[in-house]
């Protein structure tokens, strides 16, 4: 959060989704004014945050606003930069679905990779790489063909689909901007994080509701890909509040990215870092991660 009579303006990508309908929560309820960015759509897609209007019946009040764009619309992006002229920037938009990214490759690459390179582009154009911070989110799926176990800040990634190529792409502009124009930009690597606002073409919804269609006898089985898998998942709701840490003003301008872990969910600390152990209390996490945090070198 900003200092003195500095008006703190958020502005949400990916707004409309788990992290960003989160995300929008918390930072009202830091006295945050919040922007979103959604796409032009023929049904209603803010199901999830439609809660946060004063009037939700007309979708219209508080401190709330939502503007038409898309991570493939360079000017749209410049455009609702220079009209709200944000403090800090949360990059949350994505195509995410790994599977999709296959039948979907040049989509996800134009979304994912070029959709922040061209917001980065338009923090410049509108003269605000010094006045913005931006946080961009990126994923554990770097690592897809894991080099070491478990992972960490300089675990070299090993990408195995379009999606997770696209975010590596991603991942490297922003730290090719924060050091080429001095810009606060870092990337949160995320592993996965589950919710009840969850699309429900992911794994743990799926799940979920087809268990529940077999307990009314509505079906009698379902399918699932490559059951090999191994995922840590944790809360999105947890998630979300360390993404608020990293573009506050008390921790230095420029931050490396940060590792976020999960351990399993069954585990009671949903965190751990590289410095945490599993036995550390949540209490030491959160001292441990923002001390972490002011010692990081640029």
């Amino acid at each position: 959060m900003s200092s003195g009579d500095t008006k703190n303006i958020a502005l949400i990508t990916g707004i409309t989704g788990q992290d960003g309908s989160y995300l929008a929560e918390f930072l009202l309820a830091k006295d945050y004014e919040v922007h979103g960015v959604i796409r032009r759509a023929s049904t209603f897609n803010t199901g999830r945050i439609e809660h946060l209007y004063a009037d939700r019946y007309r979708h219209k009040g508080g401190r709330m606003h939502l503007h038409y764009g898309d991570m493939t619309d360079s000017s749209s992006l410049v455009k609702i930069i220079s009209t709200i002229r944000p403090t800090e920037i949360y990059n949350l938009a994505a195509q995410s679905h790994v599977k999709v990214s296959f039948e979907l490759s040049e989509y996800t690459a134009e979304v994912d990779a070029l959709g922040t390179l061209r917001l980065l582009d338009a923090i410049r154009t509108c003269g605000l790489e010094k006045q913005v911070k931006l946080y961009q989110a990126s994923t554990s799926e770097l690592y897809g063909k894991v080099q070491e176990i478990p992972q960490n800040e300089t675990t070299p990634f090993y990408p195995r689909s379009p999606y997770a190529c696209a975010k590596l792409y991603a991942y490297w502009t922003v730290i090719n901007y924060r050091e080429a124009y001095n810009m606060f930009a870092c990337n949160g690597i995320l592993f996965n994080h589950e919710s009840p606002r969850r699309g429900e073409t992911f794994v743990t919804r799926k799940i979920s509701r087809e268990v529940a269609k077999i307990h009314l006898g509505l079906s009698d089985c379902f399918e699932l890909g490559n059951l090999d898998s191994k995922r840590d998942w944790g809360h999105a709701e947890d998630y979300v509040q360390y993404t608020l840490a990293l573009p506050c003003p008390q921790l230095q301008a420029h931050i490396r990215s940060i590792l976020f872990c999960s351990l399993v969910c069954f585990f009671p600390h949903p965190f751990f870092f590289s410095s945490v152990r599993e036995s550390t209390p949540c209490s030491l996490i959160f001292k441990l991660f923002f001390l972490h945090m002011s010692i990081i070198p640029h």
